[in-house]
């Protein structure tokens, strides 16, 4: 077996080089960003590119200082709003977060009756391992290490998201390629914070904890898996709530505003449209970056505790050990080059080409990372070793894991292609579905369920056929890798998906201030395109929770001790049936608590309309604080029973029912989680980009179920709103209930293995 070409020392540099680099970069993207200014008579007038800087306003003699300082207040606004809630959110996440570290201590702890004593290895009964009170304690700390570290990252995408929205308007006077540079940059730097942070301090802690665990990786690498449990316990509450925010806005401003009122999208006279504008970055934003952050820490922890086990971590060979790090180092270089290719090789001109141009970044970052993972694969692996399955060693060379990565980077973009072509309105099942409002909401709802439906088959084949392919070649390893390779231009995907937001709070704000139809209509460019990359987005989440949560489920089952997970006994059954059904009690909760909090949102917004004397003249203004106050307190007391069915059922199931059955639970909720998700998120998709395609009027087909206030498209609107929480609460929330539950049961696998079961032991 000859060693890896890459040395220690080098591997030890190039790691937390890259992740440096990717912070930088994020850095001067801000930088970029923030030379738009925000103050009356500023902006950076040069004429890059070639043309000229003129402002449509001039040219319409609107008082260019007034809108400015419009902007600024209303961007001002949404900040604070976001700001506010994450910060009452994070209260009673942090609260969770102590309770549950100390359960992590205490169960883990007990396994061995809180010795200090030195353990025989769980893998080699000959060698002598770090006690279990070790593990514990260290588990605990890389929980709380994820949890930070997945705060920090949906927090700062949120205040790089309100920082950047109104720059993007005020740039879109100067041109729809202008605006587009400005956003894309704002996502940017929130992709590359992200992939770098968690990057740099997975890498950190893995170096910190060999201090004490010196040889004993096994360790080492099972405490390591703490880090992905934090990241995505606080992703659950971070989706849920902000999901339960955006929606309860969303809902009650257009059905109130848009169809009882007749009043546009965003007019300032609607009570709800700051909390609209707020709930974006909260959930979409907020949300997405910590689920996307626990995906990949979950699949780095997946991968190294496997690799721990194989020839990699018997052999102490470091470079080899963190080939899933090295992935994602290069990746954070990819996606470097790939975003030059959207802000600074090529310009957009027109409104046609900002469509393409996203589409493009996935596959420009596509096939550069298929070549950045071919050089890692062959210097920093040797040509042969031996991966562990399911109690074998299974020889594997270093092309096969080449090929399981591409495998899971391939299928990532074909789902997201499949994803694309459901939910935009350039392609046929987005018009159709648009053509059947024409008889009314009912029909549009048929039309909208059956396109979700029908969006799962091809996903679920990519899905399988990595799988396949990757077990074949690499076991349980391969899988966790084909997870890092969907994962691995991460950067990029986040880049694309938090643009989406910007965007539509840019298109809001422009509507606001009350700026001219012109700008509007390049703002609702951006946002149509961006609300098909958000599609995109939640394809790629879902497609790579499916192989994360499977990699973690078979590390719990090595690590839990269990031969085979045979369905026909009842016991595994059981749990097979029961994880089946969790997806839709948690999409249960979920609809119903955007439902309350809708309800009492179109309550407050009637009564302002009711109430305030000269609100629809717009005379006066309407009361936009309590609006925000409704979401903030519905979400926040809504969010706690869907979090606490997740982060409970393993616990209770582990602890009296045993791992078989856990494992049945686990097989059963990621089998129905996926279709569910899949389906639920394409569906809230369609609908919303068919009333869109009709608002927007581009073609003649589309001129004919117009205009807005028509009755197709108060059936449109209808599907939109029922769509919101499939799409922005229950759908993306999906993914994470099918990772988390897998790596919360692998975390408290040795204290099932041990004292699990107690119903069947009476």
């Amino acid at each position: 077996m000859a060693p890896a070409v890459l040395s220690t020392v080098a591997t030890e540099v190039i790691i937390p080089v890259c992740a440096v680099v990717g912070i930088v970069f994020s850095l001067v993207q801000w930088y970029l960003v923030s030379k738009v200014k925000l103050t009356p008579g500023g902006g950076n007038n040069n004429n890059k590119n070639g043309y000229d800087d003129y402002l449509i306003e001039e040219e319409e003699g609107v008082n260019d200082h007034n809108v400015v300082v419009k902007c600024a207040e209303i961007q001002n606004a949404i900040s604070e709003g976001a700001t506010s809630f994450l910060f009452t959110e994070y209260q009673y996440v942090g609260i969770f977060m102590v309770v549950f570290a100390i359960l992590i201590f205490v169960f883990l702890g007990s396994v061995e009756g809180f010795s200090t004593k030195s353990q025989r290895c769980t893998y080699d009964v000959t060698r002598m391992c770090k006690p279990a009170l070790a593990t514990a304690a260290f588990s605990t700390i890389a929980f709380l290490l994820g949890a930070i570290t997945s705060i920090i990252s949906g927090f700062l995408g949120m205040k790089i998201a309100t920082y950047a929205n109104a720059r993007t308007t005020l740039e879109a006077r100067k041109g729809v390629g202008k605006a587009f540079v400005t956003a894309f940059r704002s996502g940017a730097v929130m992709g590359f914070l992200l992939a770098a942070n968690g990057l740099l301090v997975l890498y950190i802690a893995i170096n910190l904890f060999k201090l004490y665990y010196g040889d004993d990786w096994e360790g080492l690498f099972e405490a390591i898996t703490g880090y992905g449990l934090g990241g995505s316990s606080m992703a659950l509450f971070g989706r849920v709530g902000g999901g339960i925010y955006t929606k309860a806005a969303d809902v009650g401003a257009d059905l109130v505003g848009k169809v009882e009122r007749n009043i546009p999208e965003d007019d300032p006279r609607n009570p709800a449209v700051i909390a609209d504008n707020v709930g974006d970055n909260v959930g979409d934003i907020a949300g997405m970056g910590s689920d996307l952050f626990g995906s990949y820490a979950e699949s780095s922890c997946a991968a190294l505790v496997v690799a721990s086990i194989s020839s990699f971590g018997i052999e102490h060979d470091f470079t080899a050990m963190c080939y899933p790090l090295l992935v994602s180092s290069i990746g954070i270089l990819v996606c470097l080059i790939t975003t030059l290719f959207a802000t600074d090789f090529f310009e957009i001109k027109v409104v046609d080409e900002i469509q393409s141009a996203l589409k493009k970044q996935l596959i420009i970052s596509t096939f550069l990372m298929t070549i950045g993972v071919a050089i890692v694969s062959f210097i920093g692996l040797p040509t042969s070793f031996t991966i562990f399955n399911f109690g074998v060693q299974k020889v594997v060379h270093n092309w096969q894991l080449f090929l399981c990565v591409c495998v899971g980077l391939w299928a990532g973009l074909i789902i997201g292609f499949v994803t694309e072509y459901y939910t935009s309105n350039a392609y046929s099942p987005v018009q159709d579905v648009a053509d059947s409002c024409r008889t009314g909401a009912a029909t549009n709802v048929i039309f909208g369920l059956a396109l979700g439906y029908k969006s799962v088959i091809i996903p679920i084949f990519a899905i399988a056929i990595s799988i396949f392919v990757s077990f074949s070649f690499a076991a349980m390893y391969g899988i966790a890798v084909a997870a890092l390779g969907m994962l691995s231009t991460i950067a990029t995907g986040l880049a694309i998906d938090a643009y989406g937001p910007i965007s539509d709070n840019a298109g809001g704000i422009a509507e606001m201030a009350g700026m001219s139809h012109r700008i509007r209509e390049r703002t609702d460019a951006l946002d149509a395109a961006g609300n098909t990359t958000a599609a995109i987005g939640k394809g790629f989440a879902i497609g790579s929770a499916a192989l994360v949560s499977l990699a973690l489920f078979g590390a719990f089952v090595s690590r839990a001790g269990i031969e085979t997970v045979d369905v026909l006994t009842p016991k595994v059954f059981i749990g097979l049936i029961v994880g089946a059904m969790l997806p839709y009690w948690f999409s249960a909760m979920t609809m119903k608590s955007v439902g309350s909090a809708a309800l009492k949102m179109v309550e407050e917004v009637r009564r302002q309309f009711n109430t305030i004397p000269g609100l629809m003249e717009g005379t006066a203004k309407p009361d936009y604080t309590t609006c925000v106050k409704i979401s903030t307190d519905a979400s926040i007391k809504e969010m706690i029973p869907p979090g606490a069915l997740v982060m409970l059922t393993p616990l209770i199931v582990g602890t009296l029912f045993g791992v078989e059955t856990l494992s049945g639970v686990l097989a059963g909720a990621l089998v129905s989680g996926v279709q569910v998700a899949i389906s639920a998120s394409n569906t809230g998709g369609a609908w919303d980009n068919a009333k869109k395609y009709i608002e927007a009027g581009a073609s003649e087909h589309a001129r004919t179920l117009g205009p807005k206030g028509s009755e197709p498209h108060k059936a449109a609107v209808i599907g939109d709103t029922i769509g919101d929480p499939l799409k922005d609460t229950s759908g993306p929330s999906l993914n994470i209930l099918i990772k988390l539950m897998a790596v919360e049961s692998l975390v408290f696998a040795p204290f099932f293995a041990a004292h699990g079961g107690l119903l069947f032991k009476l």
